[in-house]
């Protein structure tokens, strides 16, 4: 099978794709795929570490401020489907998959002008504009909420796949991911998402003297890329030693094995993130970013919060001391983890990956059948089999 992968920006949207990616690879030893993303998203980082070609175009989103800075924004549109039918009439896809992010946009557009059956993923609760404005160009919209579907217009064509997990995280162990990182203390993972998290940053510089005097846990902090500078500079001017036991870093590389080892995490409560706290069981400190449509990330976390799942600081309520007394409070609190833990995996969802490579065949399929009635009848059956959108095998 030969696949276009699509999504662009964050780590939430690019992670997702690399996971169906490798899942369909292990399916299918002659799988071809390559990816298209742009030139300023983390997915330039990403996609190659994990092997995979990455073709880029040029595309943003549109600004909503200032709308005459939109002009731009459609002359790169328009050029950005142009190279997307160049980039899918070289390649000959089966079927494309686009993962969100601005980049999916142009992609579902010259998939559905190319008659190649697509389909969107979206993570959150609330779909976001890109997937609202995609879901009329593809054959199937794979949401990971049941909730989600009553915020689309084509709910035909909505599947319920839940978030794809790396097959790395599902098949990581606490005890050998300790004894590989070398980790014998209570283990506290930190990060902010693929970007960072300013707020997350700041507070946990205010509090990394106490951890490093205090000496009770091993503790790794991921600030971002973009951040990694800023943090290091603030930690020389409050004097603070690392050691050993406290690590910042910029970003985490070997995130399998650092969630595997945790103790505790502390991290936003986006849907991919949320998803791998569920899937490894890890109890959590869920601090949503404000800074996202329709606050989605808190309901995420409150979801969790009401199934006993993880505790929840909101963004105005959070301070260093108020971060380190949770933590501490959590870790030395055996009972409570071991409770979280197991109500945890009621609400993980670990076959998502195996849903949606199903819907990936199902696209195949339709267009191997399409093409084949295409040579019978001289072009009239792939219009009809086209332009009934979401039909399955």
């Amino acid at each position: 099978m030969r696949v276009i992968f699509a999504g662009g920006g964050t780590g939430g949207h690019i992670n997702p794709a690399i996971s169906i990616a490798d899942y369909a690879k292990s399916r299918d030893e002659n799988l071809e795929a390559i990816f298209v993303g742009t030139k300023s998203g983390m997915e330039t980082k990403l996609v190659p570490k994990a092997g995979y070609d990455l073709k880029f175009i040029d595309i943003e989103g549109f600004n909503r401020k200032h709308l005459l800075k939109n002009i731009s924004v459609m002359r790169k549109l328009i050029k950005a489907n142009n190279d997307c039918k160049k980039l899918i009439k070289s390649f000959k896809p089966d079927c494309i998959v686009c993962t969100g992010g601005y980049v999916s946009g142009p992609v579902a557009i010259a998939a559905k002008k190319a008659r190649i059956p697509a389909l969107i993923h979206e993570q959150n609760v609330y779909p976001g504009l890109t997937v609202r404005g995609a879901e009329k160009y593809v054959s199937y919209v794979a949401v990971s909420f049941k909730e989600t579907i009553n915020h689309m217009t084509a709910k035909d064509k909505c599947v319920v796949t839940g978030n794809p997990i790396r097959g790395e995280i599902l098949a990581a162990d606490y005890g050998a991911a300790r004894k590989k990182l070398g980790i014998t203390k209570p283990f506290v993972l930190v990060f902010g998402g693929s970007l960072g998290a300013d707020k997350i940053n700041d507070t946990v510089v205010g509090m990394l003297d106490k951890i490093v005097s205090d000496g009770k846990i091993s503790f790794l902090f991921g600030t971002g890329d973009r951040n990694y500078e800023k943090v290091l500079k603030a930690i020389k001017e409050k004097g603070i030693q690392l050691n050993d036991d406290v690590k910042v870093v910029p970003y985490i590389d070997n995130m399998a094995d650092c969630m595997a080892a945790a103790d505790l995490v502390i991290a936003r409560s986006g849907a991919i993130t949320v998803s791998e706290i569920a899937a490894l069981g890890k109890p959590s400190v869920l601090i949503p970013s404000p800074n996202v449509v329709r606050n989605h990330q808190e309901q995420n976390a409150r979801e969790f919060e009401r199934e006993g799942a993880a505790a929840v600081i909101t963004e105005p309520d959070l301070t260093s001391d108020i971060l380190y007394g949770k933590m501490m409070s959590m870790i030395d609190d055996k009972k409570t983890l071991s409770e979280m833990s197991k109500n945890l995996k009621k609400l993980a969802v670990t076959d998502a990956l195996e849903r949606i490579y199903d819907l990936m065949l199902k696209m195949a399929d339709k267009k191997l059948r399409g093409i084949k009635r295409n040579e019978k009848n001289n072009g009239e059956g792939y219009e009809r089999l086209s332009s009934r959108g979401s039909e399955t095998s």
